[in-house]
């Protein structure tokens, strides 16, 4: 949606300092309340603590490094190659074990840069095309196979062929492991699972999201079998793109995590991520991504876990304004991940099987029309040391993300001026359940309002929303 169709003001939340969910597409920030910039990135352990390096998008392509050990809050470790720009979806590897090494590409090279130490000191050591056959390329992956302790780096050539070269112990690009040519595919990623290889691949649509596919292989060697849809093809991965799999084996339950991130139109700093957990089912060679809203993960036991919401309001309760405004009653499809579930009947467990139908009350909303909510309860967050958001899930569907958008305004905080919603969340207009950061003073005292403002026709229906337990 281009800003100067909806002429919303953009805001920053400069004063969020921690964080207790994942919330795929959201504006996630650092734990000094800067917006995180690793894009194309990928995530490894090293003892307890996780590091995630991608790019800076907002810096010249230049590889960035954050930390966390409960994979929310993120410590910004900052550059780990001062001087080294362009430098397009860095991946960490330890070929030998005792170097510490980023591979990426930079005009359609493979750029590798090393270290004597794990953070920081990076600096080039090789710059040079693909082997065997000197093959340029665009998008970097990395994969670890524990079974024998290699690295293999992953890429997708420029003659639409996914490569996948061991890397050697000293660090330099090594022989074929395997390669796929089936198709125009780009940004991929290894998860193993129970003795069966996945390769997820997107499609090549620039910063247009489309729906990831993953291959499968008894070996690294391949031959590789599919393609399967890793995601309902119609949600274009959850607007994604793949860029890393980790996993997180813990003491009750081994979770596979996707990593993806959630283009803007020009794959700028103002870019999400999108991270999900995936079902993996080695028998039927499928991995399917379980969408959440908002969940988060223990590192220590592996379990996933999700919010509970501690106040809802519903759209008979709001005020409208506007001359097309209708309060109406729809039949909606209710998912086992709670979206667009009644509290009693959602059950975050079955990873969005479709479960049942029910009857709830929407206003249908135009462009210019609003709804009001008065008297809303907040924790007054805002007011503590540090302040803090209050995580706050609206529930609307638009009938064209690319006509027009939601927007929101809270108390006078914008002064009369609407805040589109997906510069809080890029999952905005894309799915039903919109989880969103809003500043609400203690008591039952806030005004919370949504609108609609897109081109003739725009159109979006709002069921209401949750408040939660705040962002600690």
């Amino acid at each position: 949606m281009k800003s100067s169709l909806l002429l919303l003001a953009s805001t920053v939340l400069h004063t969020v300092w921690s964080a207790s969910w994942i919330v795929p597409g959201a504006v996630w920030y650092d734990t000094t309340g800067n917006k995180i910039d690793a894009h194309g990135g990928g995530v490894v352990q090293r003892g307890s603590t996780w590091y995630w390096i991608g790019y800076s998008a907002s810096d010249s392509q230049t590889p960035l490094m954050y930390q966390s050990t409960d994979l929310v809050n993120w410590e910004d470790l900052g550059k780990q190659a001062p001087g080294v720009t362009g430098m397009w979806r860095p991946k960490f590897a330890s070929p030998d074990g005792s170097s510490f090494w980023l591979y990426g590409q930079q005009d359609r090279n493979v750029l590798s840069l090393s270290s004597s130490q794990f953070v920081g000191g990076y600096s080039q050591r090789s710059k040079g095309l693909l082997p065997p056959n000197k093959y340029s390329y665009s998008d970097t992956g990395m994969f670890f196979d524990k079974a024998i302790s290699a690295w293999y780096l992953l890429t997708s050539a420029d003659h639409n062929t996914v490569q996948i070269n061991k890397i050697n112990s000293d660090g330099s690009i090594g022989s074929l492991a395997s390669s796929l040519s089936k198709g125009a595919y780009e940004a991929p990623g290894i998860l193993e699972a129970g003795d069966v290889y996945f390769l997820i691949v997107s499609g090549k649509t620039g910063y247009r999201a489309n729906a990831n596919q993953a291959f499968y292989s008894t070996s690294l060697a391949g031959p590789w079998t599919g393609p399967s849809d890793i995601a309902p093809p119609s949600q274009k991965t959850y607007n994604s793109q793949n860029t890393y799999e980790f996993v997180v084996s813990g003491t009750q339950a081994t979770t596979y995590v996707y990593m993806g991130d959630a283009w803007d139109s020009k794959g700028t700093a103002a870019s999400n991520y999108v991270w999900l957990p995936a079902a993996v089912d080695s028998k039927a060679k499928k991995v399917t991504l379980q969408y959440h809203a908002m969940w988060k993960i223990d590192p220590v036991t592996g379990v996933v876990s999700f919010p509970a919401a501690r106040k809802r309001y519903t759209a008979a309760e709001a005020e409208a304004s506007g001359g097309s405004v209708r309060l109406v009653t729809k039949t909606k499809r209710c998912f086992g991940d709670g979206v667009g579930c009644p509290a009693a009947t959602a059950s975050p467990a079955s990873g969005g099987d479709f479960r049942q139908q029910h009857q709830t009350m929407v206003r249908r909303l135009r462009t210019g029309d609003e709804m009001t909510f008065q008297n809303v309860t907040g924790l007054g967050l805002r007011t503590s040391s540090p302040p803090h958001h209050e995580w706050v899930s609206i529930r609307y569907t638009v009938n064209d993300p690319a006509a027009g958008e939601a927007y929101v305004m809270v108390n006078d905080e914008h002064k009369g001026t609407p805040v589109n919603i997906s510069e809080y969340n890029s999952r905005a207009g894309h799915h039903q359940a919109v989880p969103v950061r809003l500043r609400l003073d203690a008591g039952d005292v806030n005004t919370i309002t949504i609108g609609a403002i897109g081109t003739e026709g725009f159109e979006m229906e709002v069921e209401g929303f949750e408040l939660y337990h705040g962002d600690k």
